[in-house]
């Protein structure tokens, strides 16, 4: 195997690995999301962990970066709770570092 190669596959490797974290990092991220929104919601107990559960399944449905953004902009408004679209991609972002943190910590 030649320098060339074991810079490719180390790459490869390393991309494959920033991956698999992003995956789980918006996964958590999503979860703690979702537990977000419910409070607001006024959900508690199993119809709270019902939702988190809904809220992660949506980024399954159509695989678009936003589609967990609009499910808690669509309860949202339903629900009458003001939160501009500013402030829900904030916390979305906060938690994110969140949950990457977490997961670096766990290693």
């Amino acid at each position: 195997m030649t320098t060339f190669d074991k810079r490719e596959a180390a790459f490869e490797g390393r991309f494959a690995q920033d991956e698999k974290l992003r995956f789980k990092a918006l996964a958590r991220r999503d979860r703690k999301l979702g537990q977000w929104a419910a409070g607001l919601l006024g959900k508690t107990g199993s119809d709270a962990e019902a939702y988190v559960t809904e809220v992660v399944a949506s980024d399954f449905e159509k695989q678009r970066e936003d589609d967990v953004f609009a499910r808690i902009r669509t309860d949202l408004d339903a629900a009458g709770v003001k939160q501009s679209d500013h402030q829900i991609r904030r916390t979305m972002e906060e938690l994110l570092a969140v949950s990457l943190e977490e997961l670096r910590a766990e290693g």
